[in-house]
């Protein structure tokens, strides 16, 4: 029995599952809310860099603020600070809401640095979520589970990727930008009462950790020595890192490359396309183990990442950049779930909130940048090479064509070469190769 709270949830798996329903329609409301207001942004504008750099501003706070959010899950309870996260992310949609009701369209979209503030509070408290989240599941699924317990995560983001474009191409029509707001406060009130409803259990408290007494700005420098101090620890993150950096420039190059021979509501059917991909691969991933190494299984998804923008970038066809894009997305939650498997096994528990975050830091360290880079690079460099006449039109052009957008599948090809080399030098390094056998678990708090 839980003091002052009888009725909550204290069944591990019961409390993950609930945890996780809450946790999906908050993504749902999120999802649908971002790609209205960044759908907005480029059509008013025109601009992809513009447009990028909405996305970034998202991606930001992950950068700044993790190590502290890593310390935050550590000391406090974890459930606290995903409470934190979903009261601090529903208040600034509320904000956000009160922006778009108080002016019409035309005013706020002429003034878009309003919009960016809430976007940076917003994104700011959704980073506290991240770290406790995975941390909390460690805590709560059998060890043995956790990789399908993060494939179920993948799942959730998913589900929000399929139905986010689709409904909300759908509701701007009929209830317009605050309408979609005010789901996504709806869907902040049910993701704070799933907590409410639950208990985590609290990890064990070593002698040996050595972060019980410091100071919470000590305690944020233990997450970095701790990855620092393991060499195959240091290789993943890396590959993690070029991983990511890919995945953020694609969605910002989507958009533009869609919307330069089809309209809005072909994008939302592309998107949603793409959304059933990666739907597909969190069941697959959370149903089937995969191989017996976890890391195998992490470079042979990331391959079959390669090959869907390789093939995506050929032509100006909306059935063939769907299915590459469904194929890319299909692949993220194997290479996600069994990566997070393999640091939730090799982390204590009572270190996870602060490993998680500095490792999820150094990965999305380029992220924002990427997303900047994808709009310059698209509208200065690539979209003027492939332009009639442009320095690329009698090579490349002769194989990818020339014209609006093909500058930008071009640049998604390359994306493509990276992550080959991002697979060759992961396979290579013998520290990532053999990290499973190299790097021992600690034992079950």
């Amino acid at each position: 029995m839980t003091p002052g709270r009888p009725w909550a949830i204290t069944h591990p798996l019961r409390a993950f599952f609930v945890t996780w329903i809450g946790q999906l329609l908050s993504l749902l409301g999120s999802r649908l809310s971002g790609f209205a207001l960044g759908l907005a942004v480029y059509q008013e504008s025109g601009s992809i860099t513009q447009f990028a750099i909405y996305s970034s501003l998202v991606l930001l706070p992950n950068l700044l603020l993790s190590p502290f959010a890593g310390a935050l899950a550590d000391r406090w309870d974890r459930r606290r600070v995903m409470l934190l996260s979903d009261v601090g992310a529903g208040v600034n949609s509320l904000i956000v809401l009160l922006l778009v009701t108080w002016h019409d369209a035309a005013f706020w979209r002429s003034h878009p640095w309003l919009i960016y503030p809430p976007v940076i509070l917003g994104a700011a408290f959704t980073t506290l979520r991240w770290p406790a989240y995975y941390a909390a599941c460690t805590l709560l699924v059998p060890r043995q589970h956790l990789g399908r317990a993060n494939a179920l995560i993948d799942l959730a983001v998913g589900v929000a990727q399929v139905a986010a474009p689709v409904l909300a191409v759908a509701l701007l029509a009929r209830i317009g930008l605050g309408g979609i707001l005010f789901i996504d406060l709806l869907s902040f009130l049910v993701s704070t009462g799933a907590l409410l409803l639950v208990r985590f259990p609290a990890p064990v408290r070593r002698e040996t950790d050595p972060a019980r007494r410091d100071s919470l700005w000590e305690e944020m420098g233990l997450g970095w020595k701790f990855i620092r101090d393991r060499p195959g620890l240091m290789g993943l993150t890396a590959f993690t890192g070029v991983f990511n950096f890919v995945i953020s420039m694609v969605p910002t190059l989507i958009t533009p490359l869609v919307l330069s021979f089809a309209d809005v509501s072909t994008l939302g059917l592309v998107q949603t396309t793409a959304g059933v991909g990666m739907l597909v691969g969190a069941v697959v991933a959370s149903v089937w183990s995969g191989p017996r190494h976890l890391v195998a299984s992490v470079l042979c998804a990331h391959l079959l990442s390669a090959l869907a923008l390789l093939v995506g970038c050929l032509r100006p066809s909306v059935p063939l950049i769907a299915v590459a894009s469904s194929v890319f997305l299909f692949s993220i939650p194997p290479i996600q779930s069994r990566a997070w498997a393999i640091w939730q096994r090799k982390v204590a528990p009572e270190l996870q909130g602060r490993v998680f975050a500095v490792r999820r830091m150094v990965t999305l360290a380029a992220s924002p940048v990427a997303s900047l880079l994808a709009g310059w690079l698209a509208d200065r460099v690539f979209e003027p090479w492939l332009a009639v006449g442009g320095a690329l039109a009698g090579t490349v052009g002769k194989l990818l064509g020339t014209g609006p957008g093909r500058g930008i599948a071009f640049l998604m090809g390359m994306l493509g070469v990276v992550c080959l080399g991002n697979v060759l030098a992961a396979w290579f390094n013998p520290r990532v190769r053999n990290l499973e056998d190299e790097l021992s678990e600690p034992a079950p708090s």
